[in-house]
């Protein structure tokens, strides 16, 4: 589990916008409400869950900072 900042990726954030899975679902209209991750995929609502509590997204530290 990672603590602390968030190292970004520049090929992974290009890769899950163009993934052939992320196309097909949204195409197919199979796309979950917000909110509703945890009917989908449980355990990784609440691995994501404790992840996002302990680490924060550069971009968002600096976008604090220089605002």
């Amino acid at each position: 589990m990672k603590f602390g900042i968030r190292i970004p990726s520049l090929k992974k954030r290009i890769s899950a916008r163009t993934s052939i899975k992320r196309q097909i679902v949204h195409r197919a209209g199979l796309k979950m409400p917000k909110g509703y991750g945890w009917v989908r995929n449980p355990e990784k609502y609440l691995y994501n869950k404790v992840y996002n509590k302990t680490s924060f997204d550069i971009f968002k530290l600096l976008k604090k900072l220089f605002k």
